[in-house]
């Protein structure tokens, strides 16, 4: 009798060994699934903030391509409203407090009453920096930053690639053309980032 307990109390600790080995494992796998979930959310939060800000500096050097010698024929008054969505938060909070506004103020007044000392090159940053100053919180915090941000964006791009490649006189010609390379890569890089952020919230 008591070797029938002491067999029926062993078995219930190999019981009991069991199911703790078995939830040890399911919180193993538990938890390699959450760490790869969020290795992945954070991998391409990382790369979406990144080819943000490749595509904002990109957007820039177009825009200061096209003030120098090295003029295009594109449509680039398109570049500032997609610099307006493609801003990194950092720089956008910074124009568009104190120092965009004094920035602004002194643009004006350069323009206004004393328009000898207002460069033609100045005009579209000094537009960028009314922009960010007086644009609405509406276009500020639910149109930046969101799909329709990215629609309009991915808009922007496909439009100026498709401008540049006819003036340039076909795809070819734009890779081939020495003042074509240039904007070329420019305006792949502003197209990446609208598509990456496309793919990255679909797959959410």
């Amino acid at each position: 009798m008591g070797r029938v307990d002491y067999l029926a109390m062993k078995s219930d600790d190999v019981d009991t060994v069991a199911l703790v080995n078995s939830d040890v494992e399911e919180l193993k796998i538990a938890a390699k699934k959450l760490f790869s979930d969020v290795s992945k959310l954070g991998g391409s939060a990382f790369g979406v903030s990144f080819v943000k800000w490749m595509a904002c500096f990109a957007a820039i050097y177009l825009l200061i391509l096209d003030r120098t010698n090295w003029r295009s024929k594109m449509l680039t008054s398109l570049l500032i409203p997609y610099i307006y969505l493609s801003l990194p938060g950092v720089i956008f909070n910074f124009l568009s407090g104190d120092v965009g506004k004094w920035i602004a103020f002194v643009a004006v007044v350069l323009r206004l009453f004393f328009p000898k000392h207002f460069p033609d090159w100045l005009e579209m940053p000094g537009s960028l920096i009314l922009l960010l100053v007086v644009s609405p919180h509406f276009l500020a915090h639910h149109i930046r930053g969101t799909w329709i941000g990215s629609v309009i964006g991915l808009f922007i791009g496909c439009y100026l690639l498709q401008e540049h490649i006819r003036v340039s006189g076909g795809f070819r010609n734009s890779f081939t053309q020495p003042r074509g390379v240039s904007n070329t890569l420019g305006i792949i890089l502003i197209l990446v980032y609208p598509v990456w952020a496309l793919i990255v919230r679909v797959t959410k």
